[in-house]
């Protein structure tokens, strides 16, 4: 097994900079610097988007940035003891130890055992000081070499002893006459917990070890299953059936919610667990005696815990946006399957293979190829093979409604909605009312399971709810309601739709790409820009070859898109580097392929570090790409992709034409915005090297 952790990844007493950002961007190249990783870009990148999920800061000063990779090549722990604290985001302040924790995507357990080990030592007092009294790097290497081949957590390998309360953390420690013995006494509360993050290294085993921690300080019986990277053993079915209540300290969903259902739930990010683990246990325990506490839901029944804090906290606007951002999340990969498979099926059979490609599938194969086919295909394999990715693309594209409006209904009413969404979808697309009819269906189906859901009903009715009852009158209350009152209206609405945007020529066509293109430019990849791109996504299901509308909106949006990134990488990189930082510099290396891969938010550390000037610069030179994309008449059939789907965009010269003309206009405005607008000097720290 390779050495974690080297001298050569060690920094002692060095400022390298002022946020998280400049931190992990410091360590990530200190990592590539030893050949450890093939890049420093797409390691910063995987560590600091699980950064930005949740902040890695824990009490004590002590910070863990750490991500699984495709760019790490073995598992390594980069350390630097900060002479200058960064706040990553702890309740108690800055913090001055940082352990980056790097892992290739297929860790061997041997190795995530190690690092989790490593995780849970950070939360022992005097492993933490020995680091801040260490003053060589071979030291640190020493005491956390001592650390990891130490036991992980001796207080929760203890055997318990008469009447003790301390228990095990993972499950394969937990054993069965624990649970029994806990279930026929009158001692404490028992409470089991279950701790997960989206990495599965770190904060899920330093949360479990607080929690146990936490609940041996309160006379409480706990054990807790990690639901990580490294492995763990479920918990005993017969200790679950004894706890009183339940704690999740989860970022990701719960594998085998369903083995708690009916006990008094605590829920809570996993951070919680490590910050405030003391509360959590007092908040279970309390819950254990309350009648009223939320309890999880039995299986396929709905989330009555979580739904019911979300219901006080949101509007229903915002309820609304995530319920349709949810439906074109779960739509675009029907759609961007399909779309560029039809636009290959074009590419090859010629755009007359719409009128061919039936008759060429019922007809022919490999062995029999066609004989009458469009004169433009690339001759009978083309046309064959035209005619397959192109049907194949259709029936993907078929999905397009009744998935969205599936989804619609699911983020409503969890999985009770998906049928009666998905079958509403399918009732919209019979009626022509398309994506609207599907999203109006969504919204009925999934309000309607909603609402079913919360009866109270008999015990012995509940498992029949979300399989039998919710889909059976969720799915005629929604496509009844298209059917017999709704659909028609919608479908005249979408007719009216469509009929508008084909006839949108000349000036209006032109006013509606500059709108297009300064949504996709406001907020970089927010709500704003989901607006517009889901507008154009939804719309494509409606194109053909007489009505190009939506595909030329949709290479406007996507054109727009693709202008911040650029014109940031343009003007940082080529036009005038003296006016960026080091760190923004280097980010404009990567928001080239970004920008060129459609990736708006490769703009969001520009855009971050001075939006007064970034974005109204941005805005300004995706109207100048929007404009020019529609007045060209632009198409795009392929929904992502960028320069990269060259061959599924019409007018493929006056795309590029578009971008960079919009690139150049928003590159000259920051930098003029820069020079001449009131200027904030650049922090100094941001000028330390990215490895040294």
């Amino acid at each position: 097994m390779t050495q974690l952790i080297t001298t050569e990844l060690v920094e002692l007493d060095q400022n390298l900079g002022s946020s998280p950002e400049h931190v992990i961007r410091h360590l990530a190249g200190r990592v590539a610097a030893n050949g450890r990783a093939t890049e420093v870009e797409g390691l910063f990148a995987d560590a600091f988007a699980r950064e930005s999920k949740t902040a890695t800061g824990v009490p004590g000063g002590i910070a863990i940035p750490h991500c699984r990779s495709t760019a790490v090549t073995e598992p390594t722990l980069a350390m630097a003891r900060l002479s200058q604290p960064v706040d990553f985001g702890a309740k108690d302040g800055p913090a001055d130890l940082i352990f980056f924790i790097a892992a290739p995507e297929g860790a061997d357990q041997d190795h995530l055992k190690l690092l989790s080990k490593l995780a849970r030592s950070l939360i022992k007092k005097d492993f933490t000081a020995s680091l801040r009294a260490a003053t060589t790097q071979a030291e640190i290497v020493e005491l956390v070499e001592a650390a990891l081949a130490d036991k992980p957590a001796p207080q929760a390998e203890a055997a318990p002893a008469a009447g003790a309360t301390a228990v095990p953390v993972t499950a394969a420690a937990a054993s069965a006459d624990t649970g029994d013995g806990a279930a026929k006494g009158k001692g404490p509360k028992r409470l089991v917990a279950v701790t997960a993050c989206p990495t599965g290294i770190a904060h899920t085993y330093m949360a479990a070890d607080s929690l146990v921690a936490a609940a041996k300080e309160a006379g409480v019986d706990l054990q807790v299953e990690t639901q990580g990277s490294s492995g763990a053993k479920a918990l005993d079915p017969a200790i679950i059936a004894a706890a009183d209540a339940v704690i999740f300290a989860v970022d990701v969903d719960v594998r085998g919610k369903e083995r708690f259902a009916g006990k008094p739930v605590i829920n809570a990010p996993v951070k919680r667990g490590i910050d405030e683990p003391d509360k959590m246990v007092a908040e279970a325990i309390a819950a254990a005696d309350n009648p009223h506490a939320h309890r999880v839901p039995h299986f396929g029944a709905e989330e009555q815990a979580e739904l019911a804090a979300e219901e006080k906290s949101e509007h229903l606007g915002t309820k609304l946006k995530k319920a349709l951002l949810t439906g074109v999340s779960y739509m675009i990969p029907f759609v961007a399957g399909g779309g560029l498979l039809i636009a290959l099926g074009f590419l090859l059979g010629g755009y007359n293979i719409t009128t061919f490609a039936d008759k060429i599938l019922a007809d022919n194969n490999l062995l029999n190829l066609p004989t009458v086919y469009p004169e433009l295909a690339w001759g009978p394999l083309g046309a064959y093979l035209g005619a397959v990715f192109f049907k194949i693309g259709a029936l993907s594209l078929g999905f397009l409604v009744p998935a969205l409006a599936g989804y619609i209904a699911y983020a409503i009413a969890d999985r009770p909605g998906i049928a009666p969404g998905f079958v509403s979808g399918a009732v919209a697309v019979f009626m022509g009312a398309g994506f609207l009819g599907g999203i109006v269906g969504g919204l009925i189906a999934g309000y309607v399971a909603h609402a079913i859901g919360r009866l109270n009903v008999a015990r012995w009715l509940r498992g029949l709810m979300p399989v039998v009852i919710i889909p059976l009158v969720a799915s005629i209350a929604a496509s009844g309601l298209l059917f017999v009152f709704l659909g028609r209206y919608v479908a005249a609405v979408t007719v009216g739709l469509n009929n508008w945007l084909s006839s949108l020529t000349g000036a209006s066509a032109i006013a509606l790409g500059v709108i297009l293109g300064l949504m996709m430019c406001f907020d970089l990849g927010g709500p704003v820009n989901k607006v517009a791109y889901s507008f154009a996504v939804a719309g494509l299901g409606a194109a053909s070859l007489t009505n190009q509308a939506p595909y030329q909106i949709m290479a406007a949006v996507m054109a727009a898109g693709m202008v911040p990134p650029l014109a940031m990488a343009l003007a940082a990189t080529v036009l005038n580097r003296r006016l960026f930082s080091l760190a923004e510099i280097e980010n404009g290396k990567a928001a080239w392929l970004l920008g060129a891969s459609f990736i708006s938010e490769g703009a969001i550390p520009f855009a971050a570090a001075d939006p007064f000037r970034v974005i109204p610069a941005s805005m300004l030179g995706g109207a100048v790409t929007g404009a020019i994309s529609m007045a060209a008449g632009v198409g795009s059939k392929a929904p992502h992709g960028g320069i990269f789907v060259f061959f599924a965009i019409d007018n493929f010269l006056m795309f590029v034409v578009a971008i960079a003309a919009g690139t150049v206009v928003s590159a000259f405005a920051v930098i003029g915005l820069k020079r001449w607008a009131v200027k904030k000097p650049v922090d100094t720290v941001e000028t330390v090297p990215v490895a040294a």
